[in-house]
This record gives structure tokens, C-alpha cells and sequence, in this order.
């Protein structure tokens, strides 16, 4: 069964992205901030002849072109409703297959995450890349998970979003447990994130 990746971006619009990190930072940091680690996580992902990539875009009115980035991944919107649900359709609207979930926020995310939560999927239902406030990076669906419901009902940007997502699962699906990333939501995360790059380039 084909592979595919499915990576959630919002239109790259100033005001409009990374609003709580915009809050510690600055408007204006913030947008550069999410424009260049986005375009840096499609074309790192994006090509990979693994897995067919789709951007999976927010507000609908937006066709994913943007000057900023590159497009080796075809478009479709995300629609409306609360995360889960808008999650929850884009499952849906894929092939039949394993499929991988990931936001745009997370800049260390790589292939080889994205390779280890395939090869999860091939022992477990489903796969959690765990986030350091409660939530997850990534979530991966095997087709049997995929027909569940896991997403309803779901505290999000709440401490509790992985537990939660994972109790929705029916007890006798199996879940793999990733690495623990970091996202970039507040200016605590950013300051981690730039002390991380300098310390990666001065070896």
C-alpha cells in the first residue's frame, strides 16, 4: 500500500501565524520565523521518494502558492472545524494505506522521523511523536486505525491532547510511542531553538 505524508501549514500571512510566539517575539519575527522553517520542512520532506506528501492547507481560500515556498507536494484544504475534525477529513481523504500527520512548526522534524514512524506503523495501529506540553508532532494511522475515530473530543493545546487522542483508540489497537520533539510556540521554545542551531553550528 502507498505511503503517504501529510504535513498541516497555514498560509504564511502576517497576523496570521504563530500568534503566541508572535506575543514574546514580535509580529514580524514570528511570520519569518514560521515562513522559513515551513519552506525548509516541505523541501526536506516534500521529495522524498518514500512517501507521497500532501500539504494540507488553512484558510481554504489559500491554494498553497506561495513565492516563499516550493510546491513538490499537491494541495488540498483542510476545511472547516476544530482541529480534530479537519484532521480526522484529511485521514479520510487519502488512498488507503499508512499515513503520517506532522504541523509545520517542529524545525528539527527530518526524514528519518517521518521514515521511523512508517516503520512503527508496520508493528503498531498507530504512532505519536510525543510534544514537551502534552501534545504530539506527528501521528500515524495504519488503515485499521484510520477507520476509528481518535480525534473526537480531544483537549487540544491542552496537556492532556496525546492522552486523550490515545484513549479514543479502541483497546485492542497498539500504539508506538516516537521521539520526543519540541514545537516552537512561545518565545521559551525559540530562545531553546536558536541555542540549539548555534551550539549545531559551532561543532
Amino acid at each position: 500500500m502507498p505511503r503517504t505524508l501529510l504535513i498541516f501549514v497555514k498560509a504564511p500571512r502576517l497576523g496570521q501565524v504563530k500568534r503566541r510566539l508572535a506575543r514574546d517575539i514580535g509580529g514580524s519575527e514570528a511570520w519569518r520565523f514560521y515562513r522559513r522553517t515551513t519552506r525548509r520542512l516541505i523541501l526536506r520532506l516534500g521529495r522524498d521518494p518514500r512517501w507521497r506528501c500532501h500539504l494540507v492547507v488553512t484558510p481554504d481560500s489559500f491554494d498553497g502558492r506561495e513565492r516563499f515556498w516550493p510546491l513538490p507536494c499537491p494541495v488540498i484544504k483542510q476545511g472547516r472545524g476544530n482541529l480534530g475534525v479537519r484532521m480526522r477529513r484529511a485521514f479520510e481523504t487519502m488512498a488507503p494505506g499508512p499515513a503520517v500527520l506532522v504541523g509545520s512548526d517542529i524545525p528539527e522534524l527530518t526524514p528519518s522521523h517521518i521514515a521511523k514512524a512508517f516503520a512503527a506503523l508496520g508493528r503498531a495501529d498507530a504512532g505519536f511523536g510525543p510534544a514537551e506540553d502534552g501534545g504530539y508532532w506527528l501521528v500515524g494511522l495504519s488503515p485499521r486505525a484510520r477507520r476509528a475515530d481518535p480525534f473526537a473530543d480531544v483537549a487540544w493545546s491542552s496537556s492532556s491532547a496525546l492522552a486523550d487522542t490515545v484513549a479514543n483508540l479502541p483497546r485492542s489497537h497498539s500504539v508506538a510511542i516516537l521521539d520526543r520533539l519540541g514545537d516552537v510556540d512561545i518565545g521559551a521554545d525559540h530562545a531553546r531553538w536558536r541555542m540549539r542551531c548555534r551550539q549545531q553550528a559551532a561543532i
